[in-house]
């Protein structure tokens, strides 16, 4: 099985010259949301999904990857389960992740970086006002309080 540094290296591998919609180099978000799943009490597998969560999605990795990925089960169905699928609706996305185990607290550590104010402050101001409600729709799909 891979540790956590080794899933951190690829994750940092496979997204890197990546930038977030800020700019900033994209394993910044991963690393915090891997910080923001150990945060809230997430254990080994959920925080290697969380350094995973996008690299299926962005293509930064396969899908044969992760299948052949020395990772847990678990940790593969997380991944699976925050990867969103072409002409998938939001329902069906959150559907997805609330019926695998482990899969809310990876998204909701996502949702909460995504969300923050001073990455959000960056934006232009349509951009930030899009991305501000996406984030408030899917939190409330998912079940989740806004953040305080």
């Amino acid at each position: 099985m891979l540790t956590l540094t080794e899933v951190e290296t690829l994750a940092r591998a496979a997204h890197a010259g990546q930038t977030d919609k800020a700019g900033r180099p994209y394993a910044e978000h991963l690393q915090a949301v891997a910080e923001g799943v150990r945060a809230r009490g997430g254990d080994a597998e959920q925080i290697a999904a969380a350094w995973l969560h996008d690299a299926v999605e962005d293509d930064a990795l396969s899908e044969r990857w992760l299948s052949e990925a020395a990772l847990s089960g678990r940790t593969k169905d997380i991944v699976r389960a925050l990867t969103k699928r072409s002409g998938e609706s939001p329902q069906e996305y959150a559907g997805r992740i609330l019926a695998t185990e482990g899969a809310l607290l990876v998204k909701e550590a996502d949702l909460a970086h995504n969300a923050d104010p001073a990455r959000l402050a960056v934006l232009d101001p349509a951009t930030r006002a899009r991305l501000t409600a996406k984030y408030a729709r899917m939190r409330a799909l998912l079940g989740l309080r806004e953040p305080a």
